[in-house]
């Protein structure tokens, strides 16, 4: 199983790469599949490609579920066992 998420183009480079920000983290990408990619486009990454456009909408839903996962994996970790120095 392959896991991709969708990022938004913020910045167009040479040689069809980009910089997308995948909620808050920016990350170089390749635009080889994709080539027709603007600024503002959301786009499907895995592995540092983007495999192809997404609607915002679906982008916001995928993103919100993301969330709620991180949410409730977060709430069924056990408090840290890491003590601060006195």
């Amino acid at each position: 199983m392959c896991l991709a998420i969708p990022a938004r183009v913020v910045e167009l480079l040479p040689g069809l790469r980009a910089i997308v920000d995948l909620s808050g983290v920016r990350k170089e990408v390749s635009l080889d599949l994709v080539a027709d990619a603007q600024v503002d486009d959301y786009v499907i990454i895995h592995v540092g490609y983007a495999l192809g456009k997404i609607d915002p909408e679906e982008a916001a839903r995928t993103m919100a579920l993301f969330a709620e996962l991180s949410e409730a994996q977060n709430a069924t970790q056990p408090p840290s066992t890491v003590q601060e120095a006195s």
